[in-house]
């Protein structure tokens, strides 16, 4: 059953036949994408897993009525764009501290081999304003309004198309650029000291 599953499309018209199995392939190719969405936009690791559990439950509740006029993912990040987006309107006043955390798979450079004094300080001092930097971009896309923030999370983290991002935020593709604009714009500003150049639209 599943080997016949290739795509999305497939294995949700599946799970609107009763297939049990196709959902549970969709709940692993999609649970870390959309939990590391989550938590970008709420910042609280429980509270992204509780909101991912949210939109996969409407997922399945909605199978019955599942027609594939637009791309699965796109479907999936609409619910979870609108359930992050209430989160954030719920808690705005509360200011919570998440440690910070390196991307998967991240690993400093030359640890297969040893290194002499004047290298472990030259990679120490390397990944201490890497992580400075890290710590400002997330700091400063944290600080943006919400709708421009989930705008920016799906276009740089996600790859989602325009077309696509204006769909989970419900907008026209020419408002989603202008959002984009502002929000690059502004992100380009607050990052100057640090990188010199910010993100640029479009890109």
């Amino acid at each position: 059953m599943w080997a016949m599953a290739q795509t999305d499309v497939q294995l949700m018209l599946e799970v609107k036949a009763g297939d049990e199995q196709s959902f549970a392939l969709l709940l692993h190719r999609y649970r870390s994408p959309v939990i590391n969405f989550l938590y970008r936009m709420v910042r609280n690791r429980a509270q992204a897993e509780d909101l991912a559990q949210e939109v996969f439950l409407r997922v399945y509740r909605a199978r019955g009525g599942y027609e594939p006029s637009a791309k699965f993912s796109t479907w999936l990040f609409r619910i979870a764009t609108n359930l992050a987006l209430n989160s954030v309107r719920d808690t705005r006043h509360q200011k919570q501290e998440i440690s910070i955390e390196q991307p998967a798979g991240e690993t400093e450079e030359g640890e297969e081999r040893p290194l002499d004094v004047e290298e472990r300080s030259a990679n120490i001092e390397q990944h201490l304003v890497e992580e400075a930097r890290s710590r400002m971009i997330r700091e400063a896309v944290e600080r943006l309004p919400e709708k421009q923030r989930a705008a920016v999370l799906l276009h740089k983290y996600e790859e989602l198309s325009y077309g696509e991002i204006a769909k989970s935020l419900r907008c026209s593709e020419s408002a989603l650029k202008s959002l984009l604009f502002r929000a690059y714009e502004t992100l380009r500003v607050e990052l100057a000291p640090l990188v010199g150049q910010g993100p640029k639209a479009g890109s």
